[in-house]
Parts: C-alpha cells; structure tokens; sequence
C-alpha cells in the first residue's frame, strides 16, 4: 500500500472436526489467522465463510459464530460481515485480511544451511479427530486436541519476529513434512528431521499404531515418497505421523543458529508451551531432500 504497509489477504474454510460447534468456531478461526501469523503479519478484518444445511437448528450455526467471534476477538481481529449459503454439510472458515511492513514479511522460502527447525506445537490432529469420529478417541486425549487446536499461534508470531526468523510456515494439511518440503522446495535447501525430537500429543500414537489416519494423511505420504530418506528403524506408523494432516497446527520456524536460544527463551516468555527443536536445515536440496533420522 506504501512503504510502510502491504496487505496479506488469505481464506481457509472446512467441515467439523469435532462435534462441539462453539469449539469448531474457534478451530476454524484460529486456523484461518494462521496463515497471516505465520508471515509475521498482524491479521486486523475478517469476513465469516459459511456453509450451512437449512435443516439444522440455527442454535448450532449460532454456537459455531459465536465461537469464531470469541477467538477473533481474543486475536484483535474484527469480524466486519461474511457470506452465508445453503450447504448439504456445515462449513465454516475466515477470509483474513492483514498487514505487515514491507521487508519484514517472512516467508517460506528464506530457510538456510545451517539454520534449525523450531516447532510450536504438538502432532497428532489428524488422526485423533479421525478417532472421534470413529468414536474411539478417549475423552481426555480430544479434549487435550481440541485445546491446542483452539490455540493462537500469535504468541509464536511475536516471538518469531523479535528474533528475525529466516522462513516460517504453518503446519495444517499437508502434515509437518508436506509443509516442511514446501519450505525445502521454496529456499533450495534440504532438511534434516529428529523423529525423537518431533513432539505428539499424547494419545495420538496409541491410535495411530491402532490404525487410525485420515484420508488426507494416506495421501500426504503417498506424495512424498521421493523427496524422503528414511532411517531404516523409522516404522510406518511413525511415517504416518509425520504426515499427519494438521488442522491449526503449530509454527515451524527456519532460525539461524545464533538465535534458536534467543527465540526458545522468547517462546517461553510469550507463553509458548511447545518448543521444540526437531532438526535442522542443510544444504542437500536434489531429491530426497528431507531425511529422517530416529534420533
């Protein structure tokens, strides 16, 4: 817009995930500012995306909004209208508007050699809210899901920015190596992951060893086949959660290694409870650019 102010436009939208509609709301918005977070951007309006069968009680759809405009709130986005259609199933989502000063944006595609990987928040969603669904899931571990679901990842932002990170991205539904390959691919660099490194929410590898997974997650792993090395003991249900299909995932931030202990100390001051360094940036980038090791 000017030299001090570019706009960040983005849109995200989906069905339940779980069957509270008030949480789906706030999934569903936290979600969608995401994307702004992860550039390092402050999200300021929204508009609502909605799908909705005329045959349900409007009581749900009202829960559903009332959700959403709690956590816009919580983030200091104002919600200034949306759109609403007839829909066979529930849909809700956010089209985002943000801004960021020119220069300061971060991207996926400023990773380098040498930088490490911090994570921001737990994996596992996919596959415990395919276990509710499924109606296996224990209470405690969905509820556990849905809390971190519901989380901002606005502190991570902060913090990202205090310390000048070199790439970010956000993990949602292309799993941690889908989102950590577009980094790869954008920077032209190659990774290298820690299996034991890697946190999970507790309770997601009980029901992936189970076997639980969304479709999506199949599909993630089918994709990545050549761009990752695996370590021989790396089993295929562990596979499965590294590509786990994310809804509101956490931030995975390329940081020089100079300011991985300035950005760790300033994830914890903002409140950050997962931080996690899970591996690092190298400069291998043909194909498998990704390798994972147990430890």
């Amino acid at each position: 817009m000017d030299d001090d102010t570019a706009l960040i436009q983005t849109v995200d939208f989906f069905p339940p995930i779980v069957d509270d509609p008030y949480s789906f709301g706030q999934i569903a918005v936290a979600n969608a500012l995401s994307d702004v977070y992860a550039m390092g951007g402050k999200p300021l309006t929204a508009l609502n995306i909605v799908g909705f069968p005329v045959a349900l009680p409007k009581e749900i759809l009202g829960s559903i909004l009332v959700g959403g405009s709690d956590k816009a709130q919580e983030a200091g986005v104002l919600i200034v209208g949306g759109h609403t259609v007839d829909d066979e199933e529930p849909k809700y989502g956010l089209s985002v508007t943000g801004i960021v000063r020119p220069g300061d944006e971060v991207t996926n595609a400023g990773a380098q050699p040498g930088d490490n990987l911090v994570l921001t928040k737990p994996i596992g969603t996919g596959v415990i809210t395919t276990a509710a669904k499924q109606g296996v899931a224990p209470e405690d571990v969905l509820k556990t899901a849905v809390g971190i679901m519901s989380q901002l990842n606005l502190a991570a932002s902060h913090a990202m920015n205090e310390v000048g990170a070199h790439a970010c991205v956000d993990v949602t539904g292309f799993g941690l190596l889908g989102h950590l390959r577009g980094m790869t691919r954008a920077s032209g660099v190659g990774a290298s992951l820690s299996f034991d490194s890697i946190p999970f929410i507790p309770g997601a590898s009980e029901l992936a060893e189970s076997g639980v997974a969304p479709g999506g997650t199949h599909r993630n792993l089918d994709s990545l086949e050549a761009d990752v090395a695996w370590d021989d003991s790396i089993t295929d249900v562990q596979k499965i959660l590294l590509a786990d299909a994310q809804t509101s995932g956490g931030l995975l931030i390329s940081v020089s290694e100079d300011s991985t202990a300035a950005l760790l100390s300033s994830l914890e001051e903002h409140g950050v409870q997962t931080r996690a360094v899970i591996g690092s940036i190298t400069d291998e980038a043909d194909a498998p650019s990704i390798h994972i090791s147990k430890n």
